[in-house]
């Protein structure tokens, strides 16, 4: 498989090279929109920016996606089952696409969500079975609902962490070219790598507007489409190799982390988890250091130094995945509890800022 994909590098390339033009026009195209018709991000004392900016550049994404998915299925490059799951995010994005014009009820966007999940469990067959150790486990229908579980969290949390420049699609660029190149060096297929190098590089084209100071935001149609993806992504890439959503995982971990430790220490003050904040660490930090420019590149730092190596290990050594993922991942929960994850805020921490 790694063979074939090596060969079809040119293509490849090509089909990549356009998915980021098309998505970068197209944000330019949302962005001269948004501004005509006044569809701005204005700031209030739960914003970590200080400027009204033109939001919803990530329907630029989704449009690129879909139609290149779709290509890719029209000549053969792409199978059933990954297309399928992939459209599901369509309903994602468009509840997402009317959240940013007027308030969608939780209870809603819930149902719209969990209906997705279902749909992307179903399309790709369930969750696989998945190595603990030397053992291949299928977990069986408890598997599939977790699965559903898990895509529902990572798209929302994506919409969690998408609170400062350039932080959510950067992040997505990186772990599905990461996962891609990790995936070939496991045996994963060819197709579904050609798949995550165009959602990857369409990622790309919306990061050259949205890079700090970013001259327009994703919008919430956008950051749960790419949460979706990236659940879809990891879980079809499982059903090729039984440790791949040990590796996404690892890669994944710092949007994991600081999401999840952010809730949970909510949920013990007893604070309403749909209630909008600004206490996530990469926020506290944000507002530290007066830039988002440089926590943007901590996470990546942190990304390239530390997650990737670790994703490399889990795929050298399989048997002791687990292990490495628990090594990959309790620094992190140290480290966003000392940046501030889910820490209390006060009156004082919520000064917007640039």
């Amino acid at each position: 498989m790694a063979v074939s994909f090596f060969e079809s590098i040119p293509a490849t390339a090509l089909v990549s090279l356009g998915a980021l033009v098309v998505s970068a026009l197209l944000t330019g195209a949302v962005r001269r929109f948004a501004l005509s018709q006044g569809v701005l991000d204005l700031p209030n004392e739960r914003s970590s920016h200080s400027k009204a900016t033109p939001r919803g550049g990530g329907v630029s994404v989704v449009l690129t996606v879909t139609g290149a998915s779709i290509a890719l299925a029209l000549v053969g490059a792409l199978q059933k089952g990954p297309l399928l799951a992939l459209l599901g995010g369509i309903a994602v994005a468009t509840v997402g696409f009317v959240d940013d014009r007027r308030a969608v009820a939780p209870s809603v966007r819930f149902v719209v969500h969990v209906a997705a999940g279902v749909w992307a469990v179903a399309a790709l067959g369930g969750l696989p079975p998945l190595r603990i150790g030397t053992a291949i486990v299928d977990l069986g229908w408890s598997g599939h609902s977790l699965a559903v579980l898990g895509i529902v969290w990572t798209l929302n949390l994506f919409n969690f962490m998408d609170g400062i420049d350039g932080i959510a699609a950067s992040e997505a660029v990186f772990v599905t070219l990461a996962g891609a190149m990790l995936g070939l060096l496991g045996g994963g297929k060819t197709d579904l790598s050609t798949l995550e190098l165009v959602f990857a590089a369409a990622c790309v084209g919306f990061l050259l507007w949205n890079w700090p100071p970013a001259k327009i935001f994703m919008g919430d149609v956008g950051s749960g489409y790419l949460g979706y993806v990236v659940a879809v992504l990891a879980l079809a890439s499982t059903r090729d190799n039984a440790i791949a959503l040990w590796v996404w995982l690892i890669l994944g971990g710092v949007f994991f982390v600081d999401a999840t430790v952010t809730l949970v220490r909510r949920v013990i003050r007893g604070e309403p988890i749909h209630r909008a904040h600004r206490s996530h660490a990469y926020q506290w930090l944000a507002r530290r250091w007066g830039s988002h420019r440089r926590v943007t590149l901590v996470v990546l730092m942190l990304n390239l130094i530390w997650l990737l190596p670790c994703a490399l290990l889990v795929t050298l050594h399989p048997d002791h995945a687990v292990a490495i993922v628990v090594v990959a991942l309790v620094p992190l929960v140290a480290l966003g509890i000392a940046a501030g994850s889910g820490r209390r805020e006060s009156a004082n921490s919520r000064t917007a800022m640039t």
